[in-house]
């Protein structure tokens, strides 16, 4: 599961390149970097509840 989000975060950038997704903060092409900094943000949580309970 862990190789896949980035994968599918790559893809959901490249198609936000071609068109636009149309949620909300992503109406233009040029959001597409809001996508990869929610997956960091996404990412540095998920580390965190690793390191802290274990899982």
């Amino acid at each position: 599961m862990t190789k896949i989000a980035p994968v599918l975060l790559l893809i959901l950038m490249a198609l936000h390149l071609i068109k636009p997704l149309g949620f909300w903060g992503l109406k233009r092409r040029g959001d597409f970097w809001k996508i990869a900094v929610a997956a960091i943000g996404v990412m540095m949580v998920t580390v965190l509840l690793q390191a802290h309970y274990g899982f």
